[in-house]
C-alpha cells in the first residue's frame, strides 16, 4: 500500500520585534500566522523574531539572522519561508536568491487560503481579482518561482497559467474581472432592495470567532463551519422570525489583522452585506488571550468600510472555553484577563458599555434564548422606527 495523500509543506515563521511591536506582542502574532499556514495546509516548524527598530530595506530582517535561517532551512530541508509583514517585491527577489525556498508573506498567504475556500463563481472572481492585482508588481517573482516549481501554498490559481506572466495581458485579465464583478455588484444591489422592507442583521467579528456557528444555530441553517480561519468566504442571507417579528440574517467574512487591501476591494459587494446592515453583532472570542486587539481590528475595519456608524450589539461568545485562575484572598498577583471571572467581566467595560452586551457559548447553547430576546428588542426598537405607529 502507497499513501497518496499529499505530503504537508514545512515553513518557518519569521517576524520582528520593532520599537512599536514588543517581543511578546510579535510571539503572539507569529502564533497566529501559524495558524494561517495551517489553515493553508502546511505545517510550521520554527519561528525567528528579530529585535530591529525597522525592517530591513533590503532583506526585512539583517544579515546575521538571515544567515541563522538560511541555516536551518538547508539542515532541515524546509520548503517555505513566510513572513508575517508584506515584503516589497525586490524584498522577496533578495531573501529568495539567499534562502532557495520559496517566500511568501503574510498578504499571499491570505490571498491563498482565500483561494482554497472560495467555493462560488462570485467568492472565485473575487479571490482572483485580487490575486491578479497583488501578482502585477511582483510578476517577475513569481515567474521565477514557476520556473523551480509548480503547485503547493501561495501559488494556486491565476499564478499557474503561464499566459498570465505577461503584463499586459494581466492587466486585461484584472480589466475583465472588475467587469464582471461590476455586474454581480449591480445584481446583488438589486436583491438587496427587494429587501429592504426588513430589518436586516449582519454577523461581523474577527476570523474564527464562531459567527458561522451562530449563524446555524439563529437560523437552523446548515452552513460550513469549522475550526480554522476563513472558513466562510461568500455571504449568507437567511430570513428569521422571533415572535411575530421576521428580519434577515446575514453571516460575513471573517476580519483578520493585515487583512490584504486588494481583498477588501475585491470583496466590495460581498462587505456591501455590512455596510447596508440595519444592525451589526459583533461576535467576540472571548477565550482569545488576544479578544480586545481583535476587537480594534473589527472597529477599525468597519471604519474603513463606512460601516462604523451602525447600532452594535456585542456577543461575547466561547464563555465554555473561557478559562481563568482562582485567586485566592491574599493573593497578590497582579489581575489580567487570565484570571478574571465571566461574571467579573460582566462587571467591566464590556459590561457596562453603551452598547447591548451578552456573554454566550453557541457550541453549549449557553443563553440563547437571551441572545434571541437581545435581538428582537433591539430589531423591534429598529422597526418601531422605521415604520412608526399610527397614531389615532
Amino acid at each position: 500500500m502507497f499513501d497518496t495523500a499529499p505530503t504537508k509543506e514545512t515553513a518557518v515563521l519569521i517576524g520582528l520585534a520593532t520599537r512599536t511591536q514588543s517581543f511578546e506582542r510579535i510571539t503572539e502574532y507569529l502564533e497566529e500566522l501559524a495558524f494561517l499556514v495551517d489553515t493553508a495546509g502546511g505545517i510550521s516548524v520554527k519561528t525567528f523574531i528579530q529585535r530591529v527598530d525597522l525592517p530591513d530595506s533590503r532583506t526585512y530582517v539583517g544579515k546575521g539572522k538571515m544567515d541563522e535561517i538560511k541555516a536551518y532551512i538547508e539542515e532541515n530541508n524546509i520548503d517555505m519561508a513566510v513572513f508575517d509583514d508584506e515584503l516589497s517585491p525586490s524584498q522577496i527577489r533578495n531573501i529568495e536568491r539567499i534562502l532557495n525556498c520559496k517566500i511568501l508573506d503574510r498578504n499571499n498567504l491570505i490571498l491563498d487560503i482565500f483561494a482554497r475556500r472560495a467555493a462560488t463563481s462570485h467568492a472565485r472572481t473575487q479571490v482572483e481579482l485580487a490575486q491578479c492585482e497583488y501578482m502585477l508588481p511582483r510578476l517577475t517573482r513569481m515567474w521565477t518561482h514557476l520556473e523551480k516549481q509548480r503547485g503547493g501554498i501561495g501559488l494556486r490559481g491565476p499564478g499557474e497559467q503561464e499566459i498570465e506572466t505577461d503584463r499586459r495581458i494581466l492587466r486585461y485579465r484584472i480589466s475583465l474581472l472588475k467587469d464582471k464583478l461590476e455586474e454581480i455588484d449591480r445584481q446583488q444591489s438589486t436583491q438587496r432592495k427587494h429587501r429592504r422592507e426588513m430589518i436586516r442583521v449582519a454577523l461581523v467579528g474577527y476570523t474564527n470567532v464562531g459567527k458561522s456557528t451562530l449563524m446555524n444555530l439563529l437560523s437552523k441553517s446548515d452552513i460550513f463551519a469549522e475550526d480554522k480561519l476563513f472558513a466562510t468566504l461568500d455571504t449568507t442571507v437567511r430570513k428569521m422570525v422571533i415572535r411575530d417579528l421576521p428580519f434577515l440574517l446575514s453571516d460575513t467574512v471573517g476580519f483578520i489583522r493585515k487583512l490584504p487591501h486588494t481583498l477588501i476591494e475585491s470583496f466590495k459587494s460581498t462587505l456591501d452585506e455590512v455596510r447596508e446592515a440595519d444592525l451589526l453583532i459583533h461576535v467576540v472570542d472571548i477565550s482569545h488571550r488576544d479578544f480586545e486587539e481583535q476587537i480594534g481590528v473589527v472597529t477599525q475595519t468597519l471604519t474603513d468600510i463606512n460601516a462604523s456608524n451602525k447600532p452594535v450589539v456585542m456577543l461575547f461568545n466561547k464563555i465554555d472555553k473561557y478559562t481563568h485562575v482562582t485567586r485566592e484572598e491574599d493573593d497578590l498577583s497582579p489581575v489580567r484577563k487570565e484570571n478574571i471571572t465571566i461574571e467579573e467581566f460582566r462587571n467591566t467595560w464590556m459590561g457596562k458599555s453603551n452598547l447591548p452586551c451578552l456573554f454566550v457559548s453557541a457550541t453549549e447553547k449557553m443563553n440563547i434564548d437571551e441572545l434571541k430576546e437581545l435581538i428582537y428588542f433591539e430589531v423591534k426598537k429598529l422597526r418601531e422606527q422605521r415604520y412608526p405607529p399610527i397614531q389615532g
